[in-house]
């Protein structure tokens, strides 16, 4: 797949994932491993695309603080925005796979995570714009 096309369908695949985050923050009633899953997901996918976009090749990993080392290590400065993601790397498998249960200690806050996703699509964008 070229370049271009594949940043392209990482980015509608992470959009994919938004919409459903933000039809579970909707709801009101959604367990929160589901909304973190989708969230994680879709962050996973913008930084992938933003490593696609600066002509580098990602890691298939599900590690999102792994993922931000890797642009850093090609020269692209992560905001401090979409470092602090990293706290959703365990909804990719730990917390959905029966691992430990995050308690109310754990730094997620739905409504934040969505804003912050939010800001680091706009950051990825920039990046394939450029």
């Amino acid at each position: 797949m070229p370049q271009e096309e594949h940043v392209e369908t990482l980015l509608a695949k992470a959009e994919s994932d938004e919409r459903a985050l933000d039809i579970l923050l909707a709801s009101g009633a959604a367990p929160l491993e589901a909304v973190g899953f989708h969230a994680q997901q879709a962050t996973e996918k913008l930084l992938k695309a933003a490593l696609k976009a600066t002509g580098h090749p990602f890691p298939l990993t599900h590690d999102l603080w792994g993922l931000a080392r890797a642009l850093r290590r090609v020269g692209v400065g992560v905001p401090d925005d979409v470092r602090l993601l990293r706290v959703l790397t365990p909804f990719a498998g730990e917390f959905r796979y029966g691992g430990p249960d995050f308690g109310p200690d754990w730094p997620f806050d739905p409504i934040e995570t969505r804003q912050r996703i939010r800001q680091l699509r706009e950051w990825v964008e920039g990046l394939v714009e450029a």
